[in-house]
Protein backbone atom coordinates (compact mmCIF):
# COMPACT_ATOMS: atom_id res chain seq x y z
CA UNK A 1 0.00 0.00 0.00
CA UNK A 2 1.22 3.52 -0.62
CA UNK A 3 2.05 5.45 2.90
CA UNK A 4 -1.23 7.92 2.31
CA UNK A 5 -3.38 5.16 1.05
CA UNK A 6 -4.66 4.37 4.55
CA UNK A 7 -5.61 8.18 4.89
CA UNK A 8 -7.83 8.62 2.42
CA UNK A 9 -9.39 5.11 3.29
CA UNK A 10 -9.75 6.73 6.75
CA UNK A 11 -13.40 7.67 5.93
CA UNK A 12 -15.41 7.12 9.62
CA UNK A 13 -15.04 10.70 10.66
CA UNK A 14 -15.88 12.24 7.67
CA UNK A 15 -19.41 10.25 7.21
CA UNK A 16 -20.24 11.57 10.92
CA UNK A 17 -19.63 14.79 9.76
CA UNK A 18 -21.75 14.18 7.48
CA UNK A 19 -24.61 13.00 8.88
CA UNK A 20 -24.36 15.76 11.87
CA UNK A 21 -22.79 13.10 14.11
CA UNK A 22 -18.74 14.37 14.55
CA UNK A 23 -18.59 15.02 18.39
CA UNK A 24 -14.54 15.79 18.47
CA UNK A 25 -12.62 18.99 18.44
CA UNK A 26 -15.92 21.73 19.15
CA UNK A 27 -14.43 25.18 19.10
CA UNK A 28 -15.27 26.49 22.38
CA UNK A 29 -15.10 30.47 22.82
CA UNK A 30 -15.31 31.05 26.22
CA UNK A 31 -12.97 29.62 29.57
CA UNK A 32 -13.97 26.06 30.96
CA UNK A 33 -16.78 26.95 33.44
CA UNK A 34 -19.97 25.35 33.74
CA UNK A 35 -21.49 27.01 31.22
CA UNK A 36 -19.73 27.43 27.62
CA UNK A 37 -20.20 29.37 24.25
CA UNK A 38 -20.26 27.10 21.29
CA UNK A 39 -20.30 28.77 18.30
CA UNK A 40 -22.51 31.74 19.87
CA UNK A 41 -24.99 29.15 21.98
CA UNK A 42 -24.30 28.71 25.67
CA UNK A 43 -24.31 24.89 26.65
CA UNK A 44 -24.08 23.49 30.10
CA UNK A 45 -20.76 22.09 30.72
CA UNK A 46 -20.85 18.43 31.82
CA UNK A 47 -17.66 17.12 30.18
CA UNK A 48 -15.00 19.24 31.52
CA UNK A 49 -11.45 18.01 33.41
CA UNK A 50 -12.10 21.02 35.53
CA UNK A 51 -13.38 19.61 38.40
CA UNK A 52 -13.03 22.04 40.98
CA UNK A 53 -13.67 25.15 39.12
CA UNK A 54 -10.09 26.23 39.51
CA UNK A 55 -9.13 27.31 35.67
CA UNK A 56 -11.25 30.50 36.42
CA UNK A 57 -10.18 31.27 39.67
CA UNK A 58 -9.08 34.60 40.60
CA UNK A 59 -5.41 33.23 42.56
CA UNK A 60 -4.83 30.82 39.85
CA UNK A 61 -5.39 33.14 36.96
CA UNK A 62 -2.94 36.17 38.90
CA UNK A 63 -0.13 33.40 39.56
CA UNK A 64 0.04 32.92 35.93
CA UNK A 65 0.32 36.65 35.23
CA UNK A 66 2.62 37.54 37.33
CA UNK A 67 4.80 34.68 36.43
CA UNK A 68 4.54 35.74 32.72
CA UNK A 69 6.15 39.56 34.13
CA UNK A 70 8.56 37.66 35.74
CA UNK A 71 9.86 34.80 33.45
CA UNK A 72 7.89 35.53 29.81
CA UNK A 73 6.04 32.91 28.08
CA UNK A 74 8.61 30.21 27.50
CA UNK A 75 11.70 28.81 28.94
CA UNK A 76 13.87 28.35 25.56
CA UNK A 77 14.94 25.03 26.56
CA UNK A 78 14.82 21.60 27.92
CA UNK A 79 14.95 21.34 31.77
CA UNK A 80 18.50 19.20 31.25
CA UNK A 81 20.06 22.08 29.90
CA UNK A 82 18.66 25.64 30.32
CA UNK A 83 15.34 25.37 30.81
CA UNK A 84 14.52 24.73 35.08
CA UNK A 85 13.58 27.85 36.48
CA UNK A 86 13.57 28.36 40.18
CA UNK A 87 9.88 28.02 40.03
CA UNK A 88 9.73 24.37 38.73
CA UNK A 89 11.97 23.37 41.37
CA UNK A 90 9.57 25.43 44.30
CA UNK A 91 6.28 23.65 42.79
CA UNK A 92 7.88 20.10 42.97
CA UNK A 93 8.87 20.67 46.52
CA UNK A 94 4.93 21.89 46.70
CA UNK A 95 3.60 18.80 44.94
CA UNK A 96 5.89 16.42 46.63
CA UNK A 97 4.54 17.90 50.19
CA UNK A 98 1.09 17.43 49.33
CA UNK A 99 1.64 13.68 48.02
CA UNK A 100 3.65 13.10 51.03
CA UNK A 101 6.23 12.20 49.20
CA UNK A 102 10.30 12.82 49.35
CA UNK A 103 10.26 14.42 45.54
CA UNK A 104 8.41 15.18 42.63
CA UNK A 105 9.45 16.35 39.31
CA UNK A 106 7.46 17.98 36.61
CA UNK A 107 6.85 17.02 33.19
CA UNK A 108 5.36 18.95 30.33
CA UNK A 109 2.08 16.92 29.96
CA UNK A 110 0.82 14.01 32.03
CA UNK A 111 0.97 11.75 29.18
CA UNK A 112 4.72 11.83 28.77
CA UNK A 113 4.88 11.41 32.18
CA UNK A 114 3.35 8.02 32.02
CA UNK A 115 5.68 7.96 28.87
CA UNK A 116 8.88 8.50 30.77
CA UNK A 117 8.47 6.70 34.06
CA UNK A 118 7.24 3.63 32.24
CA UNK A 119 10.15 3.26 29.69
CA UNK A 120 12.85 3.88 32.34
CA UNK A 121 11.52 1.93 34.89
CA UNK A 122 10.70 -1.06 32.58
CA UNK A 123 13.97 -2.15 31.61
CA UNK A 124 14.62 -5.57 29.75
CA UNK A 125 14.26 -8.58 32.31
CA UNK A 126 12.04 -6.46 33.51
CA UNK A 127 7.49 -7.15 33.99
CA UNK A 128 5.21 -3.79 33.84
CA UNK A 129 1.61 -5.59 34.62
CA UNK A 130 -1.36 -3.01 33.79
CA UNK A 131 -5.27 -2.88 34.18
CA UNK A 132 -6.89 -3.58 31.14
CA UNK A 133 -8.76 -0.29 31.20
CA UNK A 134 -5.65 1.86 31.82
CA UNK A 135 -5.10 5.31 30.40
CA UNK A 136 -3.37 5.20 26.50
CA UNK A 137 -0.65 6.98 28.00
CA UNK A 138 0.32 3.66 30.37
CA UNK A 139 -0.32 1.67 27.53
CA UNK A 140 1.82 3.67 25.16
CA UNK A 141 4.21 4.38 28.17
CA UNK A 142 4.54 0.35 28.69
CA UNK A 143 4.65 0.18 24.33
CA UNK A 144 8.38 2.21 24.91
CA UNK A 145 9.73 0.05 27.63
CA UNK A 146 12.01 -2.74 27.11
CA UNK A 147 10.39 -4.94 29.49
CA UNK A 148 7.66 -7.26 28.98
CA UNK A 149 4.07 -6.20 29.36
CA UNK A 150 1.12 -8.16 31.17
CA UNK A 151 -2.55 -6.66 31.38
CA UNK A 152 -4.94 -8.16 33.70
CA UNK A 153 -8.73 -8.05 33.78
CA UNK A 154 -9.99 -4.44 35.03
CA UNK A 155 -10.01 -4.30 38.71
CA UNK A 156 -10.10 -8.60 38.57
CA UNK A 157 -7.78 -9.06 41.35
CA UNK A 158 -7.73 -12.98 40.44
CA UNK A 159 -6.32 -12.11 37.34
CA UNK A 160 -3.67 -9.80 38.48
CA UNK A 161 -2.00 -12.50 41.05
CA UNK A 162 -2.38 -14.59 38.06
CA UNK A 163 0.01 -11.84 35.59
CA UNK A 164 2.80 -11.81 39.74
CA UNK A 165 2.62 -15.32 39.85
CA UNK A 166 3.26 -15.75 36.31
CA UNK A 167 6.42 -13.12 36.36
CA UNK A 168 7.73 -13.85 40.04
CA UNK A 169 11.19 -13.25 40.08
CA UNK A 170 11.11 -10.49 37.96
CA UNK A 171 11.72 -6.56 38.60
CA UNK A 172 7.85 -6.00 38.28
CA UNK A 173 5.76 -2.85 38.45
CA UNK A 174 1.42 -2.75 39.05
CA UNK A 175 1.11 0.50 37.11
CA UNK A 176 -3.14 1.13 37.61
CA UNK A 177 -5.68 4.31 37.29
CA UNK A 178 -6.64 5.36 40.66
CA UNK A 179 -10.05 6.56 38.78
CA UNK A 180 -10.87 4.86 35.71
CA UNK A 181 -11.32 8.04 33.46
CA UNK A 182 -14.24 6.58 31.48
CA UNK A 183 -16.65 5.33 34.00
CA UNK A 184 -15.11 6.75 37.06
CA UNK A 185 -14.83 3.54 39.03
CA UNK A 186 -11.63 3.48 41.62
CA UNK A 187 -8.86 0.73 41.54
CA UNK A 188 -9.07 -2.09 44.44
CA UNK A 189 -5.72 -0.05 45.74
CA UNK A 190 -5.43 -2.24 48.95
CA UNK A 191 -5.48 -5.18 47.49
CA UNK A 192 -3.24 -4.38 44.45
CA UNK A 193 -0.70 -3.28 47.09
CA UNK A 194 -1.49 -6.98 48.78
CA UNK A 195 -0.67 -8.73 45.85
CA UNK A 196 2.48 -6.33 45.18
CA UNK A 197 4.07 -7.34 48.66
CA UNK A 198 3.38 -10.52 48.46
CA UNK A 199 4.99 -10.81 45.14
CA UNK A 200 7.89 -8.51 45.33
CA UNK A 201 6.28 -6.08 43.33
CA UNK A 202 6.55 -2.08 43.15
CA UNK A 203 2.87 0.06 42.70
CA UNK A 204 2.37 2.96 40.40
CA UNK A 205 -0.90 4.52 40.56
CA UNK A 206 -2.05 7.31 37.47
CA UNK A 207 -4.34 9.49 40.05
CA UNK A 208 -4.65 11.90 37.32
CA UNK A 209 -8.59 12.20 38.26
CA UNK A 210 -8.18 11.82 41.73
CA UNK A 211 -5.73 14.69 42.52
CA UNK A 212 -7.27 17.32 44.18
CA UNK A 213 -10.53 14.88 44.48
CA UNK A 214 -10.62 11.94 46.50
CA UNK A 215 -8.92 11.91 49.84
CA UNK A 216 -9.51 13.84 53.36
CA UNK A 217 -7.27 16.57 51.79
CA UNK A 218 -7.71 15.67 48.37
CA UNK A 219 -4.29 13.97 47.86
CA UNK A 220 -5.75 11.08 45.27
CA UNK A 221 -6.62 7.25 45.57
CA UNK A 222 -4.15 6.56 48.37
CA UNK A 223 -5.22 8.98 50.43
CA UNK A 224 -8.49 7.80 50.12
CA UNK A 225 -8.17 4.22 51.18
CA UNK A 226 -5.43 5.49 53.83
CA UNK A 227 -2.95 3.67 51.96
CA UNK A 228 -0.26 6.27 51.07
CA UNK A 229 2.86 5.32 52.36
CA UNK A 230 1.77 1.46 51.07
CA UNK A 231 2.07 3.30 47.38
CA UNK A 232 5.75 3.72 45.77
CA UNK A 233 4.88 5.87 42.99
CA UNK A 234 2.15 8.56 42.41
CA UNK A 235 1.51 10.07 38.42
CA UNK A 236 -0.75 12.47 38.51
CA UNK A 237 -1.83 15.29 35.57
CA UNK A 238 -1.86 19.11 36.14
CA UNK A 239 -4.50 19.90 33.47
CA UNK A 240 -7.96 18.61 35.28
CA UNK A 241 -8.59 19.35 38.97
CA UNK A 242 -4.56 21.45 39.14
CA UNK A 243 -6.55 24.13 36.06
CA UNK A 244 -3.30 24.27 34.17
CA UNK A 245 -1.12 21.61 31.98
CA UNK A 246 1.71 19.24 32.80
CA UNK A 247 2.26 16.17 35.04
CA UNK A 248 4.24 14.87 37.61
CA UNK A 249 5.45 11.82 39.23
CA UNK A 250 5.96 11.86 42.73
CA UNK A 251 7.99 9.18 44.98
CA UNK A 252 11.03 8.09 47.07
CA UNK A 253 14.16 10.76 46.36
CA UNK A 254 16.60 7.95 44.58
CA UNK A 255 13.77 7.38 42.34
CA UNK A 256 13.16 10.80 40.94
CA UNK A 257 16.90 11.40 40.75
CA UNK A 258 17.05 8.32 38.49
CA UNK A 259 13.78 8.98 36.19
CA UNK A 260 15.43 13.45 36.19
CA UNK A 261 18.04 11.50 34.35
CA UNK A 262 16.53 8.58 32.47
CA UNK A 263 13.02 9.80 31.44
CA UNK A 264 13.74 10.48 27.42
CA UNK A 265 9.77 12.44 27.71
CA UNK A 266 11.69 14.87 30.62
CA UNK A 267 14.94 15.27 29.02
CA UNK A 268 14.24 15.74 25.56
CA UNK A 269 10.86 18.01 25.75
CA UNK A 270 10.66 21.88 25.92
CA UNK A 271 10.36 22.95 30.34
CA UNK A 272 6.91 23.68 30.80
CA UNK A 273 6.33 27.46 30.89
CA UNK A 274 6.53 29.93 33.99
CA UNK A 275 2.71 30.56 33.73
CA UNK A 276 1.57 27.35 33.70
CA UNK A 277 4.16 26.34 36.34
CA UNK A 278 2.86 29.27 38.99
CA UNK A 279 -1.17 28.32 38.03
CA UNK A 280 -0.36 24.96 39.48
CA UNK A 281 1.37 25.90 42.58
CA UNK A 282 -1.30 28.36 43.17
CA UNK A 283 -3.71 25.52 42.62
CA UNK A 284 -2.35 23.48 45.76
CA UNK A 285 -2.61 26.41 47.36
CA UNK A 286 -6.66 26.91 47.02
CA UNK A 287 -6.93 23.21 46.83
CA UNK A 288 -5.80 23.66 50.46
CA UNK A 289 -7.45 26.56 51.54
CA UNK A 290 -10.67 26.06 50.08
CA UNK A 291 -11.67 22.33 51.02
CA UNK A 292 -15.35 23.68 50.32
CA UNK A 293 -14.92 23.53 46.61
CA UNK A 294 -14.18 19.37 46.99
CA UNK A 295 -17.73 19.13 49.25
CA UNK A 296 -19.63 21.16 46.87
CA UNK A 297 -18.07 19.03 43.98
CA UNK A 298 -18.95 15.23 46.11
CA UNK A 299 -22.46 17.01 46.48
CA UNK A 300 -23.24 17.22 42.74
CA UNK A 301 -21.40 14.16 42.18
CA UNK A 302 -23.74 11.76 44.64
CA UNK A 303 -26.47 13.90 43.83
CA UNK A 304 -26.38 13.08 40.10
CA UNK A 305 -25.44 9.62 40.17
CA UNK A 306 -28.90 8.94 42.57
CA UNK A 307 -31.00 11.13 40.36
CA UNK A 308 -29.60 9.50 36.92
CA UNK A 309 -30.04 5.81 38.64
CA UNK A 310 -33.46 6.73 39.54
CA UNK A 311 -34.67 7.99 35.77
CA UNK A 312 -33.26 3.97 34.89
CA UNK A 313 -30.04 5.07 33.35
CA UNK A 314 -27.22 2.16 33.51
CA UNK A 315 -24.07 3.92 35.33
CA UNK A 316 -22.06 1.86 35.82
CA UNK A 317 -20.08 1.32 38.99
CA UNK A 318 -18.55 5.12 39.45
CA UNK A 319 -17.85 5.79 42.82
CA UNK A 320 -16.78 9.52 41.63
CA UNK A 321 -17.46 12.96 39.69
CA UNK A 322 -16.76 11.07 36.50
CA UNK A 323 -20.35 9.25 35.78
CA UNK A 324 -21.16 7.60 32.77
CA UNK A 325 -24.31 6.83 31.17
CA UNK A 326 -23.49 3.11 29.40
CA UNK A 327 -25.27 2.60 25.96
CA UNK A 328 -23.53 0.14 24.76
CA UNK A 329 -24.15 0.53 21.24
CA UNK A 330 -22.10 3.18 19.07
CA UNK A 331 -24.51 4.67 16.94
CA UNK A 332 -26.55 5.31 19.80
CA UNK A 333 -24.12 7.17 21.55
CA UNK A 334 -23.57 9.53 18.76
CA UNK A 335 -27.83 9.83 18.56
CA UNK A 336 -27.97 10.66 22.35
CA UNK A 337 -25.10 12.76 22.12
CA UNK A 338 -26.82 14.88 19.11
CA UNK A 339 -30.05 15.18 21.13
CA UNK A 340 -28.37 16.08 24.38
CA UNK A 341 -26.35 19.05 22.12
CA UNK A 342 -29.76 20.40 21.24
CA UNK A 343 -31.38 20.42 24.54
CA UNK A 344 -28.02 22.72 25.60
CA UNK A 345 -25.89 20.16 26.57
CA UNK A 346 -21.82 19.88 26.18
CA UNK A 347 -20.68 16.19 27.12
CA UNK A 348 -18.60 13.57 25.20
CA UNK A 349 -19.78 10.51 23.71
CA UNK A 350 -17.22 7.36 24.06
CA UNK A 351 -16.79 4.26 21.76
CA UNK A 352 -13.93 2.09 20.98
CA UNK A 353 -10.93 2.32 21.46
CA UNK A 354 -11.89 4.80 24.36
CA UNK A 355 -13.91 2.03 26.03
CA UNK A 356 -14.19 -1.46 25.09
CA UNK A 357 -16.27 -2.87 22.24
CA UNK A 358 -20.06 -3.10 23.32
CA UNK A 359 -19.61 -0.36 26.18
CA UNK A 360 -20.38 2.68 24.13
CA UNK A 361 -21.01 5.69 26.48
CA UNK A 362 -21.90 9.29 27.34
CA UNK A 363 -19.27 10.39 29.57
CA UNK A 364 -20.46 12.80 31.88
CA UNK A 365 -18.21 14.96 34.66
CA UNK A 366 -19.22 17.48 36.89
CA UNK A 367 -17.90 20.22 38.79
CA UNK A 368 -17.78 22.15 41.88
CA UNK A 369 -19.24 24.87 40.47
CA UNK A 370 -22.13 23.50 38.58
CA UNK A 371 -25.51 25.27 40.63
CA UNK A 372 -28.26 22.89 41.56
CA UNK A 373 -30.17 25.00 38.64
CA UNK A 374 -27.24 23.06 36.48
CA UNK A 375 -27.87 20.10 37.50
CA UNK A 376 -31.41 20.14 36.89
CA UNK A 377 -31.56 21.19 33.65
CA UNK A 378 -28.86 18.29 32.58
CA UNK A 379 -31.74 16.05 34.27
CA UNK A 380 -33.95 17.28 32.14
CA UNK A 381 -32.41 16.65 29.02
CA UNK A 382 -31.00 13.46 30.04
CA UNK A 383 -34.86 12.45 30.74
CA UNK A 384 -36.42 13.89 27.43
CA UNK A 385 -33.73 12.35 24.88
CA UNK A 386 -33.34 8.97 27.22
CA UNK A 387 -37.37 8.27 26.48
CA UNK A 388 -37.46 10.02 23.13
CA UNK A 389 -34.73 7.28 21.82
CA UNK A 390 -36.15 4.56 24.61
CA UNK A 391 -33.37 4.02 26.57
CA UNK A 392 -35.83 4.89 29.57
Amino acid sequence: MELFEKCRRFTAPRRLMAAGYYAYFQPISSAQGPEVTVNGRQLIMVGSNNYLGLATHPRVKEAARRAIERYGTGCGGSRLLNGTLDLHEEVERKIARFKRRDAAILFSTGFQTNLGVLAALGGKGDLLVTDRWDHASIVDGCRLAFGETRRFRHNDMADLERALREGRGRGTLIAVDGVFSMEGDIANLPEIVRLARAYGARVMVDDAHATGVLGKGGRGTPEHFGIEKEVDLVVGTCSKALASVGGFVAGPARVIHYLKHQARSFIFSASLPAPCVAAIGAALDVIKDEPERRERLWENARFMKRELGALGFDTGASKTHIIPVILKDDRLAFRFWKLLREEGIFCNPAVSPAVPKGRALIRTSYMATHTPEHLDRILTAFRKVGKRLRVI
